[in-house]
């Protein structure tokens, strides 16, 4: 298996501009997430966080990550077919990670 790094991007000034969702909103988006969490089920290795910048430079679309597992990048794609993230407008980087191999 694979590990793959998905990176979630959105316009930090797109964001700031949406209004603050309602309980029921918040409710609904939770229930989006989750339900894409459980059809990626065991793919799952983190299911990551929101990210914030920090250092000088640093992307400010970066807006959190996870790190799933599959046999190939089509499968990660399968998984990402509806995922809320892009539901909400925002994009979605794919990167395989390289194993370092010491010796």
């Amino acid at each position: 298996m694979t590990n793959y790094l998905l990176i979630y991007r959105a316009d930090p000034a797109a964001m700031a501009a949406m209004p603050e969702p309602t309980p029921e909103q918040g409710a609904e988006m939770m229930n989006a997430w989750n339900a894409w969490a459980e059809r990626a089920g065991d793919a799952i290795v983190n299911f990551g966080d929101p990210t914030a910048p920090v250092s000088p430079g640093a992307d400010p679309t970066v807006g959190g990550y996870s790190l799933l597992q599959a046999d190939s990048y089509d499968e990660i794609a399968a998984l990402l077919d509806g995922h809320p993230h892009t539901a909400m407008g925002g994009t979605i980087d794919v990167y395989e990670t390289q194993p370092v191999v010491m010796g």
